[in-house]
């Protein structure tokens, strides 16, 4: 049962921290606008793709679980 426990205060804090980062994600003009994001537009059809700031994501979460991980 502790480790169901665990999961469950593991997926909370996950939760948690999404909910700050939508938060905050709009007060940061730079977030989701960094060179590298593809950006089409062509009539009233839009296309968008962060390719840079999945790529910033991704190392900044890698860097983190890395270090909770080392525990």
């Amino acid at each position: 049962m502790t480790d169901i426990g665990k999961f469950l205060v593991v997926v909370g804090l996950v939760i948690a921290a999404v909910g700050v980062t939508l938060v905050v994600a709009g007060r940061l003009p730079w977030i989701g606008r960094l060179p590298g994001d593809i950006s089409i537009q062509r009539g009233n059809w839009t296309f968008y793709f962060p390719l840079a700031t999945s790529l910033l994501l991704s190392v900044v979460l890698t860097f983190i679980l890395y270090l909770v991980g080392r525990r």
